[in-house]
C-alpha cells in the first residue's frame, strides 16, 4: 500500500482539487483528491478489520479492496469533475486503465504482489467483483468514498451540513451472506438517515452553490473556446511537447499522457490565455484567473416560461456583444456527476442501500420501504439555473422580475 501511494499516479492527486473550483467560493477549501483518498483508505481498513470480527474475508479480497478503495480516484481529470465532459473523459474508466495499464508503476506495484491483483481491483471499481458486498463498501449509495468526502468537504468549508454520526454506521455495517450484499443492522437506520440528509444539504448548498457552478461555467467555456479556436485550424498557444497541446488537437492520449496533466497545467495555459489575439479567449481567461465570474439566477418559474425568458435574456447578452454560446450558460443539476439525491428508483440492486427493519422479527428491506425522511429526500430537488456576465445582470434582472410581477398579476386578476 506504502508502494501505491509513493506511485507518480498517485502522487498527482496532489495536484487535483478535490472541490473543483470550491476554493473560488469557500476559502477553505484547497484539499486534495490525495488526502480524500487516503480517508477513503483509512475507512475500508478499518470497517474490514471491524466486519472480520464477525464474517471470513479471504486475505486476497482485502487486498483488492483495499487497493480499490485507495486508488478509486486516480483517474480524474483536472478540477476533479469540472472538465470531465471537455476532455470527454470518466475518471472511473481512467482508473481501471491505470490500474490495468503496463505503462504504469500503480499496475507495476500490484502485479508485484499478485498476478491477478490489478484485474480484480478493476472489478471492484466497475462493479463487477465478487463477493459483491465488499464492492459495494468501495462503491455504492453507502460507500467510504462518499463516507469521507462529506465529513471532509464539510470540514474544509466550514459548511457543517455534511456531519453524521461515522462511528454509527461503521458499528452498524453487516453482511448479508445469503444475498450477497451490505446491509445496515436497525440500531443504525437513524446514523443512515442522517448520511443521506447530509449528502441532499451538502449538494444544495456546497456542490451547486452558485459562485462555484459560475467558475466551473467559465472554465469551460474558456476551454470550449480554446478547443474550438484550435478546431478551425487558428493558433492558440500551448507548452511545447505539453500533453495538454493533444489535448486543444482533440487527440488521444495514452494513459501516461493523461496523467502528465493536473490542475496546473490548466492555470498556466489560461494565465498565457489573458494575452490572447482572440478577445473571446483572452476575455474569458482573464475573468477565470481575475475571479470575475459570471451572475447566476435560478429560474424559479413555471416550465412553460421558461423558454421565453431564455430567449429574450439570451437576445440581452448577444445585444451587449457578448457571444451567447460561451457567455450564457444554463446549468442544471443533471450536469453534475453523482447526483447527490438518494433514490432506489432506477439503481441497480447492488447501489441501493439496504437495512435490517425491525428487531423482533428482522428482515432487510430497501431503506426508502423503511423510512419516510428517505422516501421525502427522494423527490429530489431540482436546479435550472442561467449563468451570464455581471455587465448584462441589470437588464437580465430587470426581465426575471419584471416576468415576476407579470405573473403575480396575472395570478392575482385570476
Amino acid at each position: 500500500m506504502i508502494r501505491l501511494i509513493d506511485a507518480p499516479e498517485f502522487q498527482r492527486l496532489r495536484r487535483i482539487k478535490q472541490l473543483g473550483l470550491g476554493f473560488y467560493t469557500y476559502q477553505g477549501a484547497e484539499h486534495s483528491r490525495f488526502t480524500h483518498s487516503l480517508g477513503a483508505w483509512h475507512l475500508i481498513t478499518r470497517i474490514l478489520d471491524r466486519l472480520t470480527d464477525s464474517y471470513s474475508i479471504r486475505a486476497e479480497d482485502r487486498a483488492a479492496v483495499r487497493a480499490a478503495a485507495l486508488l478509486h480516484d486516480v483517474g480524474h481529470a483536472p478540477f476533479s469533475h469540472a472538465m470531465e465532459k471537455i476532455l470527454n473523459v470518466h475518471h472511473e474508466q481512467l482508473t481501471i486503465r491505470a490500474v490495468t495499464s503496463e505503462e504504469t508503476e500503480l499496475h507495476k506495484v500490484l502485479t508485484s504482489h499478485s498476478a491477478e491483483l490489478p484485474g480484480r481491483v478493476a472489478k471492484v471499481i466497475e462493479g463487477t467483483f465478487k463477493p459483491s458486498a465488499l464492492a459495494q463498501l468501495v462503491s455504492s449509495q453507502l460507500d467510504v468514498d462518499r463516507m469521507d468526502y462529506l465529513l471532509r468537504d464539510s470540514l474544509m468549508t466550514g459548511a457543517k451540513y455534511g456531519l453524521y454520526d461515522l462511528e454509527w454506521i461503521i458499528n452498524a455495517l453487516q453482511i448479508d451472506e445469503a444475498a450477497d450484499r451490505i446491509y445496515v443492522a436497525a440500531r443504525g437506520v437513524f446514523a443512515v438517515e442522517e448520511y443521506l440528509q447530509a449528502r441532499y444539504y451538502m449538494f444544495r448548498q456546497v456542490y451547486f452553490h452558485r459562485t462555484l457552478r459560475s467558475a466551473e461555467a467559465v472554465l469551460r467555456a474558456a476551454l470550449q473556446r480554446a478547443l474550438e479556436l484550435a478546431r478551425s485550424g487558428q493558433e492558440v498557444w500551448s507548452a511545447p511537447d505539453a500533453s495538454f497541446k493533444k489535448v486543444l488537437q482533440r487527440a488521444s492520449l495514452t494513459i501516461s499522457e493523461h496523467f502528465e496533466i493536473d490542475d496546473s497545467d490548466v492555470i498556466f495555459h489560461l494565465k498565457q490565455w489573458q494575452r490572447a489575439s482572440d478577445p473571446i479567449l483572452s476575455d474569458l481567461s482573464q475573468r477565470f484567473v481575475g475571479r470575475r465570474l459570471f451572475k447566476a439566477i435560478d429560474l424559479d418559474m413555471p416550465i412553460e416560461e421558461r423558454g421565453d425568458f431564455l430567449n429574450r435574456a439570451r437576445t440581452i447578452v448577444a445585444q451587449a456583444g457578448f457571444a451567447p454560446e460561451y457567455y450564457f450558460i444554463e446549468d442544471r443539476a443533471s450536469d453534475v456527476p453523482y447526483y447527490g439525491y438518494y433514490t432506489a428508483e432506477g439503481e441497480e440492486p447492488r447501489k441501493r442501500i439496504y437495512v435490517e427493519d425491525g428487531y423482533a422479527r428482522p428482515q432487510i428491506r430497501e431503506i426508502s420501504d423503511v423510512s419516510e425522511a428517505v422516501r421525502g429526500l427522494g423527490r429530489g430537488y431540482e436546479l435550472h439555473r442561467v449563468c451570464f456576465p455581471a455587465e448584462v445582470k441589470e437588464p437580465i434582472y430587470r426581465l426575471y422580475h419584471g416576468e415576476g410581477r407579470a405573473r403575480h398579476t396575472s395570478a392575482s386578476r385570476n
